[in-house]
């Protein structure tokens, strides 16, 4: 399973809820690898800490590694870094990931990242890619290397209208692409259950026949928490209110799946 969390929005949870889905495979004892495509290495830092400033190796060296000629290539493995918690591995980002994007346009790579995950599914039975907020060269890498599309939605009239445009790009991608791509389901994060809008937006995106999740995530300053501490919030605070919002999230996926 290779799973992108996309929106071309920011701000919306992107890798708060890779993050978190990727942690709890991991405590299930699933073999489990993040991927970070975000120059702003939010998901870098929400699993390495400290540590994830200086990394031996990250998604830059392998992309710049695909704009040269080499007879003996590095191995996909040799960009993955353990993290502290059990079963679960991070390809690190790099802030000046986007530095490379035209050379790697112009090269056309876009498959790239494609092949290396496809050899990475040896070792790891779950992959779950962090993509920038944007819909460039690396968010559409990611849509050709996933079988799966997760897109988290904020309660608001921007980010709704945001969404008609988001989904027929993923379309657009799945038809030119990656046939295999399936969007999982919208995301509902940051949900406020007492206010009136977030109840009214989502009720009417369900009116139209979008893929509305059952699983509302609550906000909660407890993320905050946990991406100060460095933990994942099964770590961190696994009988909460938000950890358990992420456990039933991560059921309703999986319901049926392998």
């Amino acid at each position: 399973m290779r799973r992108v969390v996309f929106n071309q929005k920011g701000g919306v949870g992107k890798s708060s809820i890779a993050v978190n889905l990727a942690a709890i495979s991991a405590a299930r004892g699933v073999k489990t690898l993040v991927v970070d495509l975000d120059p702003q290495c939010n998901s870098t830092h929400y699993l390495l800490g400290d540590d994830a400033n200086n990394p031996e190796s990250d998604i830059r060296d392998f992309f710049e590694q695909t704009l040269s000629f080499q007879l003996k290539p590095t191995h996909p493995e040799g960009y993955v870094h353990r993290t502290p918690f059990a079963n679960l591995a991070l390809i690190p980002s790099h802030p000046d990931l986007g530095d490379l994007q035209s050379k790697l346009e112009s090269k056309h790579k876009i498959y790239k990242l494609k092949d290396a995950l496809e050899t990475l599914m040896e070792s790891y039975q779950a992959i779950y890619i962090d993509t920038p907020p944007a819909f460039n060269f690396f968010a559409l890498s990611a849509l050709c290397a996933a079988d799966r599309c997760l897109i988290p939605f904020d309660c608001d009239d921007f980010a709704r209208q945001a969404l008609y445009s988001l989904l027929n790009n993923v379309q657009e991608t799945r038809e030119d692409h990656n046939r295999d791509l399936e969007v999982e389901g919208i995301v509902v994060n940051q949900y406020q259950p007492r206010a009136s809008l977030p109840q009214k937006i989502v009720a009417e995106l369900r009116g139209e026949n979008l893929p509305v999740l059952e699983t509302l995530i609550p906000a909660s300053v407890k993320m905050k928490e946990s991406h100060t501490a460095a933990k994942p919030l099964i770590q961190l605070a696994p009988k909460h209110r938000l950890t358990e919002a992420f456990v039933s999230l991560y059921d309703e996926l999986h319901q049926g799946k392998k």
